[in-house]
């Protein structure tokens, strides 16, 4: 033993002395004062740990990378926006944007040649959040915002109250006050208490307002932001201004009731010009001079090309008819549009499209050439996400809750996607559930050799089913079935969403004449505890719910597949199974039947809940083997992070069993714990590397964590990245 190698051994117990003594951290951290001495000692600890961490990794030939996926930019800075709502292209092609919410305050970015190189500042927080409208002159951006109540702040609405405003930036995307601005900075200008602002354009010195609710388009001067006209038009929606300096103006959908572009004069008086054979215009902008660019977000899913010289004539399209539901429904292309929610031109004639789908939230930014050629594509496609594997792919072929990603891991780190399908159809499915509520928790299984799609929710409320038809339905998730707990009021749903459902208790839907819609004799009902733990789906198809008590365990066994391919699922096949004495609060649940056993997350009576922590898996995890045949008695139990100070920095939110491991993450930290099947001991821990800047933000959904173990052993561990709009995707050799 080389002399070093005793001095690191020395170091090592102190090091375990330190671990276990109070005191002896004191003590050192007081020695560290002394100077020269005890820095060679903290020095030598340095080596000694690295030492001993490299040692480990190799010994155990533990390596991982840090990849993603759905954002075409793994790090924050450069990261694109989960949305955007409404843009501005300048002549010289910069482009401006909004939108509602963006996770990591980047409601309204700056973006040129393909990179994101601003934001507007102060779009996050101090409960305001972004609009559907932007416009740019000159010198400045005009932005539209929602601000919410701030009683205790002067220049902000009380609490309860909601002011929609426009709000004044320079070019660089800082604030600009005007005398009678509200806000902090005096940069804000209330239009409405009631509804938000749907439009927004400048001509000379006016800066036009479209207030859908209101019916008008008010006029203010761009400089001094005081009101100087207003006038009629009905559900004003976006507006372009033409090279005669006059107005057009969409007046939006509503209900039945289709979509036109109607022309104004700058002072208000309605002109004879317009277009109505359109069916859902969402934006507009100028086009080569005299013509004008339409997104129509009907069916179609095209850009609508008129020469408005004269009399409006429609002269061309921008797009392949039916966008992503053309040739193979759902697949991607360049020229497959699919929820347009923006449209602008530059001088040059390139022409700037945004998608986002038909769930408010997703970025699909795309250039084209003036020829029609794609220059480039931004993407920033997740948001409350997480991804699972067809296992049938090994790895290959990714599904989140709308998208399908095809995988290859031979490229490097965040280049190794490609976006291969969208998967909701909102034209032949509109009662499809991801149009209607909050979904995420991604599980995809083969039952019976067919694929199927499983989604949870935030709330661990619902588990929704889709089974796809790709002779008829291409890439398209279709609904098929739902799982829906009864709420704490007694009914599933509050609202007029979906239709049927049964007026109390839980309910099955099961989509038994296949048309994807929620007709009157598809449910089955019943009542049970309102607070759910957890849902899993077993490799044959099973479902599995826990219930937060004493006989907390629901398992539903596959009934088989009916005519339509809906898998089947009953209350009259129903198992109520007790909870293991060891839980006082059950949470989560996964279930293999190859082994026949079963892995339950939850509080015990040794490590109690702090509060109503309701989306954590609880403080221990429990292995039982021979579960089908009745035994409770634990193989391991194992403590997972979990806060007992109140404060809820630390808390494991969401767990999976992949393998020979079992996965689990933490909300704050985004930490990922890795601890052995067979023993229930901690054996590694990750956290996102280099390649995403090292950088995670919380992990918001019970279910952001989904591993699964290739052929070749390596390990898949996908995990929710809210902040910067995307997947991790840890890839693991153990």
């Amino acid at each position: 033993m080389s002399p070093l190698q005793t001095i690191v051994n020395k170091i090592n117990q102190v090091i375990n002395k330190i671990k276990k003594n109070r005191y002896w951290q004191k003590k050192i951290a007081f020695n560290m004062l002394l100077g020269f001495t005890c820095a060679l000692v903290v020095t030598f600890i340095g080596m000694a740990i690295n030492q001993a961490t490299t040692e480990t990794a190799v010994s155990q030939n533990f390596t991982y990378q840090t990849s993603w996926i759905g954002n075409t930019n793994g790090t924050g800075k450069s990261r694109i926006q989960n949305n955007i709502e409404a843009m501005y292209v300048t002549e010289n092609g910069r482009i401006y944007t909004n939108s509602k919410w963006d996770e990591a305050g980047t409601e309204a970015g700056i973006y040129e040649n393909g990179k994101i190189t601003g934001i507007l500042e102060d779009t996050h927080g101090w409960n305001r959040l972004g609009g559907k409208a932007v416009t740019v002159n000159s010198k400045y951006i005009y932005l539209a915002i929602t601000q919410g109540g701030m009683s205790k702040e002067k220049g902000y609405p009380p609490d309860g109250e909601t002011w929609y405003c426009v709000r004044r930036y320079n070019l660089a995307g800082k604030p600009v006050p005007f005398p009678s601005g509200n806000g902090w900075d005096k940069s804000m200008l209330i239009i409405s208490k009631k509804s938000p602002v749907t439009g927004l354009a400048t001509i000379g010195n006016k800066l036009f307002v479209s207030n859908a609710d209101a019916n008008t388009v008010r006029v203010f001067d761009a400089e001094t932001m005081a009101e100087i006209d207003n006038f009629y038009v009905t559900n004003p929606g976006g507006i372009a201004i033409d090279s005669a300096k006059n107005l057009w103006i969409i007046e939006n959908k509503k209900g039945t009731k289709d979509g036109k572009v109607v022309h104004y004069d700058q002072n208000g008086k309605k002109l004879p010009q317009a277009i109505v054979d359109i069916v859902d215009p969402t934006a507009i902008a100028i086009y080569q001079k005299d013509k004008l660019l339409v997104a129509e977000n009907g069916v179609r899913q095209q850009v609508l090309i008129y020469n408005i010289k004269n009399q409006p004539k429609k002269i061309s399209t921008f797009g392949v008819q039916n966008g992503v539901y053309s040739g193979v429904t759902g697949e991607v292309g360049n020229l497959k549009f699919y929820g347009i929610t923006a449209v602008g031109a530059d001088a040059k004639g390139n022409i700037y499209i945004n998608n986002n789908g038909f769930n408010t939230s997703g970025t699909d930014l795309r250039k084209f050439s003036s020829s029609g050629k794609l220059e480039w594509q931004l993407l920033g496609l997740t948001f409350m996400d997480n991804a699972d594997t067809d296992p049938q792919s090994d790895g290959v072929n990714l599904f989140t809750k709308h998208e399908q990603y095809l995988m290859d891991y031979s490229k490097p780190a965040g280049k190794q996607w490609t976006y291969k399908a969208y998967t909701l159809n909102p034209f032949k499915y509109p009662q499809d559930p991801r149009l209607h509520i909050l979904s995420d928790g991604t599980i995809f299984r083969r039952i019976k050799g067919q694929p199927f799609l499983f989604l949870t929710d935030m709330f661990n409320s619902k588990l929704q089913i889709y089974r796809f038809q790709p002779k008829t339905d291409g890439k398209i998730a279709i609904p098929a079935g739902m799982f829906v707990g009864t709420n704490d009021q007694g009914k599933a749903i509050n609202g007029n969403w979906p239709p049927y459902q049964p007026s109390q208790g839980e309910w099955i839907w099961r989509d038994g004449n296949g048309n994807g819609k929620f007709d009157q004799n598809e449910y089955d009902n019943s009542k049970d505890y309102p607070y759910i733990g957890g849902w899993w789906v077993d490799s044959k198809g099973d479902v599995w719910k826990t219930l937060r008590t004493k006989d907390g365990i629901r398992h539903y066994p596959l009934q088989g597949l009916d005519s339509k391919g809906n898998p089947i699922y009953t209350y009259r096949s129903m198992r109520k199974e007790m909870t293991p004495s060891i839980f006082s609060d059950l949470r989560r649940i996964e279930y293999f039947p190859a082994t026949d056993t079963m892995y339950l997350s939850g509080f015990t009576a040794e490590h109690p809940s702090i509060g109503d922590d309701a989306k954590v898996i609880g403080s221990e995890i429990a292995r039982f083997d021979n579960w089908s045949k009745g035994n409770r008695t634990p193989k391991w139990r194992t403590v997972v992070p979990y806060d007992t100070t109140g404060k809820r920095e630390i808390m494991t939110v969401a767990m999976s069993v992949a393998g020979d491991y079992v996965f689990a993450v933490t909300v704050k930290t985004a930490e990922v714990y890795v601890y052995q099947a067979k023993t229930g001991k901690l054996v590694h821990k990750l956290s996102p590397g280099v390649e995403v800047g090292k950088e995670s933000g919380w992990v918001d959904i019970p279910y952001g964590i989904r591993a699964f173990r290739r052929k070749n052993g390596e390990y898949l561990v996908f995990v929710e990245e809210n902040l910067n709009g995307k997947v991790l995707v840890y890839r693991l050799t153990i």
